[in-house]
């Protein structure tokens, strides 16, 4: 089949259409939302950016209009103006409820009754189109989406705090909505507003009739593979779907923009390189995200700027990050909460942890940038680490960055090379692979005590595990995990790189760096700094 000649494509802008984009099935979420609307439940679809909140709206539209009086619309291109009165906020809400009537296919009568015939009007004669409406045609669901342009606006609040009313008053059998879906980045329900700038949060929002929100908005590896499936039978090759779907998973933990963004690179921008079928591997996977992470987005962007904005934020993430901390996963701390809302930060065992290796990989070259650029790394040749069959000689990178610790941080206090000293390592690295390779940090063995890094260079993979001095035993214990880790990853050769912090760290630097052969052919370089 010719490329030309394909219906679909990847999509990473705006609604996702299923005539026109590749999607993953989400029916087991839809339909734990209807469900949700079945119980008559007010709530907030909240979740991060590009997390496809628009899109399930779109989906639920369409499963539900033919049983219920749909009206979805979106505050998106309201304007202030709009919420300067209640006159002018109630024109542009009935005016965008009956455009979507119209769009939607519902007769002239339902459309009519929007249609704002008062010399004035107010959220009085809103409630009342409401009531009135709800009460000629059973069962209408509400759906807004992009409710958080106007979150801080008290035009706003009042309308919530009417919705509010007539929920309340549903158990003296006022008709109103059946359900009512906001859409947005927040979670309205616990949202403490303010009004104006200078002003703290201190209003409670009115939205707290609504139910919590549970239904999990990443994509499975299944699900991801029924869109892969979807690809494959538009083309004229078989692609392994379950390995491909598992890798794209390992890096997005199912983030639906990272997944169909990994998807579009492969499908698109790489095959110019490379044959499609080549693209659509494992190792396709890898060049897609390699070159993700050379690039920008809206989504990178307001992650780098929420780190910039927040002092407080960045802290936290870089302790994460660089010294392992573990921080307990508490919502009503305010940088905890910052992080989950905007989709960098998740949960592991109760504990914090960045929410997918494309994030951390992207969060760990934005310090490492600065880090260079404050000259606080050498920066070495690549050619003298690439061999002349073109792969990367890790042995000499581990012995230079053991020979530039020594030169450049003899002196330096244990508490500083203790925090910065991961840090330093991935600055010395990204320079030497920036370009042609990547690496990228194991979520499952971060830990204050280990760290696995797996660089991708060419064709090769590259396993470095990184601990902390404890003593011969613990450092013995660091060439099994690595080497489990290693057999994991289908390696046989492996690198240990020690972090010894202690007065005497000279003769355990001379004494635990050597190269040591195991059996099964594994073998492990060892190296102390």
């Amino acid at each position: 089949m010719e490329r030309s000649m394909k219906k679909k494509r990847f999509n990473t802008t705006g609604t996702c259409i299923p005539e026109k984009h590749y999607m993953a099935d989400t029916t087991d979420k839809i339909n734990q939302i209807i469900r949700l609307i079945e119980q008559e439940a007010y709530f907030t679809i909240n979740r991060a950016r590009q997390y496809g909140k628009t899109t399930t709206l779109l989906l639920l539209w369409r499963r539900l209009k033919e049983s219920y009086i749909v009206i979805s619309i979106s505050f998106e291109g309201m304007g202030t103006e709009a919420f300067q009165s209640e006159d002018a906020f109630v024109r542009s809400f009935c005016s965008r409820v009956k455009s979507n009537l119209k769009l939607s296919g519902y007769d002239e009568e339902k459309q009519k009754m929007w249609e704002c015939q008062d010399a004035m009007e107010n959220l009085v004669t809103l409630r009342e189109r409401i009531v009135d409406f709800c009460e000629k045609n059973e069962d209408v669901l509400l759906f807004i989406d992009e409710v958080d342009k106007s979150l801080d606006n008290q035009m706003f609040l009042n309308f919530l705090g009417m919705l509010r009313e007539l929920y309340l008053e549903r158990a003296m059998g006022q008709v109103t909505f059946k359900s009512v879906i906001l859409s947005g980045v927040y979670d309205v329900k616990n949202l403490k507003l303010k009004l104006r700038p200078d002003e703290e949060r201190k209003y409670n929002s009115p939205w707290n009739i609504a139910v919590d929100f549970q239904v999990d908005m990443s994509l499975s590896v299944a699900e991801i593979s029924g869109m892969l499936k979807d690809y494959e039978a538009a083309q004229d090759f078989l692609i392994d779907i379950n390995g491909i779907a598992q890798e794209i998973y390992r890096y997005t933990c199912g983030y639906p923009f990272l997944v169909s963004l990994i998807c579009l690179w492969m499908d698109e921008r790489i095959s110019k390189d490379l044959p499609l079928e080549e693209c659509w591997t494992c190792r396709g996977v890898h060049i897609a995200v390699r070159e993700i992470l050379k690039t920008t987005n809206t989504l990178f962007d307001d992650m780098i700027k929420n780190l910039e904005n927040h002092k407080a934020f960045r802290k936290f993430i870089e302790g994460l990050l660089f010294e392992g901390e573990q921080i307990p996963y508490k919502l009503s701390n305010p940088e905890v909460n910052l992080g989950v809302t905007f989709g960098i930060i998740g949960k592991e065992k109760e504990l914090c942890k960045i929410s997918n290796i494309i994030f951390e990989t992207y969060l760990y070259d934005h310090f490492i940038v600065g880090r260079i650029i404050q000259k606080q790394v050498l920066q070495s040749s690549r050619t003298q680490f690439i061999g002349e069959d073109g792969q990367l000689d890790m042995d000499l990178v581990l012995e230079k960055f053991q020979e530039f610790m020594k030169t450049e941080y003899r002196s330096s206090d244990s508490d500083f090379l203790e925090k910065q000293g991961r840090l330093l390592f991935l600055c010395f690295l990204k320079p030497i692979i920036n370009g042609v390779g990547h690496y990228v940090v194991e979520p499952q063995t971060r830990s204050n005590a280990r760290m696995d890094i797996v660089v991708f260079y060419g064709r090769q993979e590259y396993i470095i595990e990184l601990k902390k001095w404890y003593g011969p035993k613990k450092h013995q214990d660091g060439f099994e995990q690595l080497i489990e880790y290693m057999e994991n990853r289908g390696q046989n050769k492996g690198w240990l790189l020690t972090f010894c912090f202690i007065k005497n760290r000279e003769k355990i630097m001379e004494d635990y760096t050597r190269n040591i052969e195991f059996v099964e052919n594994k073998r492990i370089c060892s190296v102390v700094v």
